[in-house]
């Protein structure tokens, strides 16, 4: 398949299909420092440390998923750049999950008002979603992503050979993804996915599910980079979704976390939207097929906070907590007015 572009505060392409080392060598060849950010296990696994030395590049071992988000990671990179003299011209390569993606074109945003950065994603989630569309960004105390920036890649490489080695776990977490993108856009992704019953059947479609998915997050970031209106389809599960992940402190994989907000944000769609129950079992039996939580636990994630979350969260107007709903597959729409009664009885529809 060709190229996906993205046409934002700069047009990139997303590469499907490359080889990762292949994509660095000609960014070797246009900036003089390169700066390659990746965790400890991305870079045992494929021999980081070694490709780094060979080319004369810098490397700086990240923690391990959402641990490396925060402002301690982002001021020891700082240093490292200021140390090393990092100038306009050179550039990050952050190569990893949606957290690493997420950390490398923060500090690239950051550092000297904006400097080049690339995107290696290795993880499901990482290639259909996080190093795609420029947000960029760290979690604080007072939740997930409320400090960031809207930054563009210059490119994305997607090297499918890295689903190899991610775990069923890791894999299904990302088809939350995938499976909400089928929900908001294109309908054909539910109706590949109907048709396997196991995380090994899913994972031969790989490529497939990668590039419809893609090209739904290209077209709607092209119409609308900054989240002006469109672009908020892709929260659809997330508002819920990143409450629960903070509660867990970021135990749950952000996927698994969205597969339950995904739920929740069907069952509200059918009495804030209209939204046919029968959608909803069939969205709960999709996720569920791949071992996907849909349901939580109140002792864990007690409503009151849950709701306090969600009250703070950078979608909120006007304390009003807004969400992405559905009407039909392939049809969202906005959920900006919904009760707190209506809110809180859908909470316990997703109960244990």
């Amino acid at each position: 398949m060709p190229n996906i572009e993205v046409k934002a505060e700069i047009t990139y392409e997303v590469q499907i299909g490359v080889e990762w080392r292949n994509f660095i060598q000609p960014i070797l060849r246009t900036h003089k420092k390169v700066l390659v950010i990746a965790p400890a296990k991305v870079i045992e696994l494929a021999a980081i440390d070694q490709f780094v030395t060979t080319h004369g590049l810098q490397l700086f071992e990240t923690p391990d998923a959402e641990e490396q988000k925060n402002i301690h990671t982002v001021s020891e990179i700082w240093n490292l750049l200021g140390e090393s003299e990092f100038g306009r011209t050179d550039a990050i390569i952050a190569i990893g999950g949606g957290a690493t993606t997420d950390l490398g074109g923060f500090v690239a945003a950051t550092w000297l008002r904006g400097i080049s950065w690339y995107a290696v994603p290795t993880t499901l989630a990482g290639m259909v979603d996080a190093s795609i569309g420029g947000k960029t960004g760290i979690n604080t105390g007072a939740g997930k992503n409320l400090v960031g920036s809207f930054y563009s890649p210059r490119a994305v490489a997607i090297d499918i050979s890295w689903l190899d080695s991610l775990s069923d776990r890791d894999f299904a977490a990302g088809l939350a993804e995938v499976i909400k993108t089928g929900f908001i856009r294109d309908t054909s992704i539910i109706e590949m996915l109907q048709k396997v019953g196991t995380l090994s059947e899913a994972r031969t479609l790989s490529q497939s599910l990668i590039e419809k998915s893609v090209c739904v997050k290209a077209a709607v970031v092209s119409a609308d980079f900054k989240e002006g209106k469109l672009r908020e389809i892709l929260n659809f599960g997330h508002t819920l979704g990143h409450a629960i992940e903070r509660k867990a402190g970021y135990i749950l994989r952000h996927g698994e976390a969205v597969s339950i907000g995904l739920h929740f944000a069907a069952l509200l769609s059918e009495d804030a939207l209209g939204l046919a129950p029968e959608v909803t079992a069939q969205l709960r039996s999709l996720l569920e097929r791949f071992e996907l939580p849909t349901l939580i636990d109140s002792h864990s994630f007690p409503w009151s906070e849950l709701f306090e979350t969600m009250a703070g969260d950078k979608k909120s107007r006007d304390g009003r907590i807004r969400f992405i709903g559905i009407k039909n597959p392939g049809d969202p729409d906005w959920i900006e007015s919904a009760s707190a009664d209506l809110l809180a009885s859908t909470y316990e529809k997703i109960l244990l």
